[in-house]
């Protein structure tokens, strides 16, 4: 580490994922007792309307003897396990079914394979290891945790975000200084230049990308991605901690925040459509989830329910769609290869 001081992107990676004291070596980090909760351990209804998708994906690529789900950055495993249990109603589909789940977080694999004891599910720590499809790619929240990169314009250039660390690593200063020739290539080259004076470049999510597009135009498939985020060709600092459920300093506890930024949905479009896939358009979870008939679920199983597992329901549903929760700040993206029309829930 040269003077202590690291670049933006590097020092998310090491807060979040360094072995020994990065964030998602810590034990609990899910949940009300965690740093926050995400769509799946809210209500299973969220895993059920995903699983129910996978399904009636599969019918439309006319149902393929293999059906290979990758699940990106599958978190404590709740979802997976939700949506294996739907797709046990559907025989002929599981009988196809392959399960990949892509983790590099020892701790959590270890979380995870305590909750899914599944002969169908493998694990992986590189895409490399896929070699056959074709493939339903799922990221629920996978993308906004990816270590990013910040610039500003300054004049015909670009100054990067760095982090200083002082001896102890205790006390760490943000600061700008020239960013790098390649890095200015890479800039204009996909045109971030034009989304503002404030850049943030998610150099490792288009990294994904890019990969995603290559496996489904060889394999079939597609990728289905759910992430808070915004769609505009505009950008600004998205950039933050959080610590028990609440906004916390970036340059505080360091491996004990979450860390992560906002997608840009309209780029994360631009650059599947520049990878020749077919890409819908960014619809909101609530819509998604609606158009994919969730409160029609709801309303069927609370016909055999008490009023207060009722309240229960509706209330975590709410929590899904309302737009003053996850409603509308979490939008939904599906790309999928260029012969392909699917469009349920767009």
């Amino acid at each position: 580490m040269k003077n202590n001081q690291i670049s933006l992107d590097k020092f998310i990676k090491k807060s979040l994922y360094n072995k020994e004291n990065g964030y998602y070596s810590k034990k609990k980090f899910f949940g009300s007792r965690g740093d926050f909760i995400t769509s799946p351990l809210i209500s299973h209804l969220y895993s059920e309307m995903l699983a129910i998708w996978c399904v009636a994906f599969w019918e439309k690529l006319n149902k393929p003897k293999k059906i290979r789900i990758i699940e990106l950055g599958p978190g404590d495993g709740t979802m997976c396990f939700e949506m294996i249990n739907v797709f046990k109603r559907f025989d002929a589909f599981y009988d196809c079914l392959k399960i990949n789940l892509l983790e590099i977080s020892k701790d959590l694999i270890k979380k995870q394979k305590l909750k899914l004891r599944n002969e169908k599910i493998k694990w992986i720590s590189n895409l490399n290891q896929i070699k056959s499809g074709p493939i339903i790619f799922i990221g629920n929240e996978f993308f906004d945790s990816l270590p990013i990169k910040q610039l500003k314009k300054n004049n015909n250039s670009f100054l990067e975000k760095y982090a200083s660390f002082s001896k102890n690593e205790k006390k760490i200063k943000f600061s700008f200084k020239a960013a790098g020739k390649k890095l200015t290539k890479d800039i204009i080259k996909l045109k971030l230049n034009d989304y503002g004076d404030f850049i943030e470049y998610p150099i490792i999510s288009i990294k994904y990308l890019e990969k995603l597009s290559k496996m489904i135009n060889t394999f079939g498939g597609g990728l289905l991605m759910i992430d808070y985020g915004y769609n505009i060709k505009k950008m600004g600092d998205t950039l933050q901690a959080v610590k028990n459920h609440k906004f916390s300093k970036l340059n505080k506890d360091i491996g004990k925040n979450d860390i992560s930024a906002h997608v840009n949905f309209y780029l994360f479009s631009e650059i599947l459509k520049s990878k020749k896939l077919n890409v819908s358009k960014v619809v909101t979870q609530s819509e998604f989830l609606q158009k994919m008939g969730i409160i029609q679920r709801a309303n069927i199983l609370a016909n055999k329910m008490s009023f207060k597992e009722k309240s229960n329901l509706f209330y975590r549903m709410k929590r899904l769609l309302d737009k003053k929760e996850m409603g509308e700040i979490f939008k939904v993206l599906f790309a999928q290869k260029k012969n392909q029309d699917f469009n349920l829930g767009f």
